[in-house]
Order: C-alpha cells, then structure tokens, then sequence
C-alpha cells in the first residue's frame, strides 16, 4: 500500500492537499522545515564576512554591481534599462542578464529605497557602502531563496519522496539563486510528469539568467522524446512550443517594440569582450592554454564558432539518448552532462559555473552519493582561489567542515562505494589528499616570482581531470539507462 502511494506521488496521481498530508504523515515536513532553520542560519552566518569588491575602488565588483542594477531600475524607465546613454552608462555594471533578472533587481530597488533610499539614488549611490546597505542587500538574497529555491526544494522531495526520506540530508543546500530555484522546479515538473509546467519554469529560469541554457539540452531532448511517442506529437510539441513562446514574450514585452530594443538586451546577454576564458576556471579552453595559447593563436570570431562546435557536440550524445528513449533517472543525469558541456567547452566561463553541475549532482545524491561527494569537494577546490581572493577562507573552511560532518553524520551518511583493492582506495584517496595539500600550500606558501599563479594552475589542472572524470562516468551510466529503457520499450511492444 505505502508503495503505491509513493508511486503516485512520483507520478503526480495526488492532489496538493493530499500530497501535504502524506508528507505530513511520513515525517518529511518536520526535517524539512529544520533543514529550512539550518539553511537560513548559515546564509546569515556567511553574511557577516566581507563581500566581493568592498573598498575596492573605481568598480567595488559583483556586490556593487547587483546593487546598480536596483539604480537603475529604479530611477530609470523600463525601455533604458539596457540602452546606453548618460544617465546609463552600461561601461559602469551596465545590466547583462536578461528582463527578469531586471524586474527582480526593480521589485528589490523598491523595498531598498524604502528603507534606505541613499543605497539606490541615482548616480550618489556608486560605490556606497554602509552597515544598513549591506544588511538590505544580504535580505534581498536570502527572501529570494526562502520565496523560490526553497518551495522548489520542497516540491522536488515531494516527487523524489520514496528516496529522498531516507536520506533527506543528501538534497543539500548549495545553491541560492533564483534561477536555479526555478530550474529545480522545472525539474520537480519532469518527474511530476507535468510538462507544460516545466516547459514555463524552466522558460524563466532561462529568462533570468541565461546560464540557465547549461540545461537547456536536457530540457529540450527529454521534453521532445516523450513528445515523439504520444499518439500526436506534432500537437503536443506544438503545446510545449506555445508555452514557451508566451512566456517568453511575456517577459521581453517592453523591448518587443523594436528591432534595435531587442538587440540591445541580447548584446548584453553574450560576455565576448571577455575572451575564449579569464582567472583560472578549470575548464576546457583555460586548462588546455598551458599548452596552446588559444588568444594569441585565433581571433574572438574563430573561438566563437570553435567554442560552439565542441559545446554542441558533447551535447549531441546525451542528447539522442533522451530523445531516443526518455527516462526520468536518465533525464537527472542528462542535466549533468549538458551542464558539464558547457562549463568544459562554453565560452567564457566562470569559476562559480561549477554550481550548474552540482545541481543535478546533488538531486542525484541519493542515488549517486560518491558522486555527489566527489564532485563537491573538488568544486570547492575550483573556487578556493577566487573565494581566498575575496577575504572568504573562514566561511569557506567553516562551510567545507558542515559538509563534511553531515555527509559522513552516523546517522545520515549514504553508503559510499565499497573498494576491493587496496590499489583503487589509494587511487581514490590520492586526489583527496592532495586537495588538503593544496589547500595548505596556497595558503601558507609564496609562489614562485617567476610563476606568480602557479598554485591556482595546479589546482585548476587537478580539479579539470576530475570533472573530466565525472563527465565521462555520468554519460556512460547515461548511455547504461538509455539502453535499459530501449529494452524495456521492446519488451512491451512484443506483448
């Protein structure tokens, strides 16, 4: 009996009020809204350090950034938020994420010029920095994920609950942006088997950041595969395609006016100023520059293309084995390899892409915990640099540690892999050992003069052959999937 109403949970057979009920009834809603508590109070324990670019003069970085998005939204009309001009100067943080990102940056300008209305004002409040501002700004986030990620979480354990209540711990909290709330909803659609739901979700997850697109083939090749073996599929692509399209010209309405409107946001949304790579993200194109000096050997125009190339075919297979055979584990791991692609071949990509990844990564924990594990730790490793750069070692340390304990807790941790040789736990334990090293030795030792990023190199080599690793494994288990359910589908068709 429980395992049928755990079925039709995952299958979307129950209503709302009944789901509540069952969820109420299994225990799942007590540890959620803890895990809640606990999530919220380690976003406010991180929000006491400092941020990136404070006193850091003429630009302040990505803090003083998302708080001129709420200048200029607020101050300016809808039509000039992505026009350059003197009020506007897109050279100074100009917006470079698409409208809904824009609406939510407007929305959170209000309630900021409410309280503090020196922190929006326009052109005075560059590079304002105050106790109350940064206050504001941390509760603009924290609202945001309390409003959107966390209800998206929930949903997800509501379909995924015949796993996720006996490891509840593992659907961890990495992730506190809208975007990726949205996407974790259209995910919790694919299982729900609600389609069109998704097809909207995810439609403004792509609308509010476009980093959102590393999904985007999964998305696409799940939803087209399970269109292709209705009884009309035309009509049924049609169905997706008309949410799709509504949804999106809903949110570009105020630039739908023009030609000139519209390319504007579009040209702020592709960063090639910026070159094939920057830093030391442990990707593709910036691990491989140790050898081939991609920047001086081919033009931005030539990157571009090759770039595109390689991202869409590392794509491809994953890809046909959706269409050719959907299934919602496969689906899980087709997001991880799509997402994969693109921060190992995209152009332009940043160190805290790695999170794209780690979604799917996480969703799949229960099933894949060494995995989940695996991935996390060198993720973190990717960004330990970047996080050491902005003053964040104590909280990234602290927060490194809490995943620690409650991944490995007694009464919570997930059955890692068990080793049959003592080769491969040392195979295993090698990597691991030197990720501690390098955590020491970037911290406590100077680099060479001659080679003055030396560290942040080694780190970024060692993490790429990991998520080589990672990707190779996640489109094979792929293909695995694939041609179980194709086996399936013969079986039902021969009786």
């Amino acid at each position: 009996m429980e395992k049928s109403r755990v079925t039709k949970a995952v299958k979307g057979e129950i209503n709302d009020n009944n789901a509540w009920g069952w969820l109420t009834h299994k225990g799942i809603c007590a540890p959620f809204i803890c895990i809640s508590l606990f999530a919220i109070l380690v976003r406010l324990a991180v929000s006491l350090h400092p941020y990136s670019g404070a006193g850091d003069p003429p630009k302040y970085g990505d803090f003083e950034a998302q708080r001129h998005w709420m200048e200029i939204t607020t101050n300016l009309p809808v039509k000039e938020w992505y026009h350059n001009s003197t009020t506007n100067d897109l050279s100074y943080w100009g917006l470079d994420y698409p409208p809904l990102t824009a609406y939510q940056s407007y929305i959170h300008g209000l309630v900021l010029r409410f309280f503090h209305p020196e922190l929006v004002s326009l052109y005075t409040s560059r590079g304002h920095e105050s106790y109350i501002g940064k206050l504001l700004m941390r509760w603009t986030v924290l609202t945001s994920d309390v409003l959107i990620f966390f209800p998206a979480v929930l949903w997800l354990i509501v379909v995924y609950a015949d796993q996720s209540r006996r490891h509840k711990s593992n659907l961890a909290w990495h992730f506190n942006c809208i975007s990726l709330g949205l996407t974790i909803g259209a995910v919790a659609a694919i299982l729900y088997d609600k389609d069109l739901v998704a097809s909207f979700l995810f439609s403004l997850a792509l609308n509010h950041k476009q980093m959102s697109a590393y999904f985007a083939p999964a998305f696409f090749s799940h939803l087209l595969g399970k269109c292709l073996r209705r009884q009309n599929p035309l009509f049924e692509v049609s169905k997706l395609g008309m949410v799709v399209v509504g949804t999106c010209a809903l949110v570009w309405w105020p630039y739908l006016h023009s030609k000139v409107a519209i390319l504007e946001v579009l040209s702020r949304l592709a960063p090639f100023e910026r070159g094939i790579y920057e830093d030391y993200v442990a990707n593709f194109w910036c691990t491989t520059s140790v050898l081939i000096k991609w920047k001086r050997l081919f033009t931005t125009q030539s990157l571009k293309l090759l770039s595109l190339a390689l991202t869409v075919s590392s794509c491809l297979p994953s890809m046909f084995l959706q269409i050719r055979a959907p299934s919602n584990r496969a689906f899980l791991y087709g997001l991880l390899n799509s997402a994969f692609a693109f921060y190992l071949f995209s152009f332009q990509v940043h160190e805290k892409s790695i999170l794209l990844p780690l979604l799917p990564a996480t969703i799949l924990a229960v099933e894949e915990p060494f995995l989940f594990q695996w991935l996390t730790q060198f993720g973190l490793l990717s960004m330990f640099p970047l996080l050491s750069r902005d003053k964040l070692v104590l909280p990234y340390m602290a927060l490194y540690g809490i995943f620690i304990c409650v991944y490995y807790a007694p009464n919570g941790k997930p059955k890692a892999r068990s080793s049959s040789s003592r080769l491969a736990s040392l195979v295993i334990a090698f990597p691991l050992l030197l990720s501690f090293a390098l955590h020491i030795i970037y911290l406590t030792i100077n680099p060479p003069k001659k080679y003055p990023f030396l560290f942040e190199a080694i780190i970024m080599l060692l993490c790429f052959s990991q998520f080589v690793l990672v990707a190779i494994y996640s489109n094979r288990k792929q293909w695995i999937l694939s041609n179980q359910q194709s086996q399936i589908g013969i079986q039902k068709k021969q009786l």
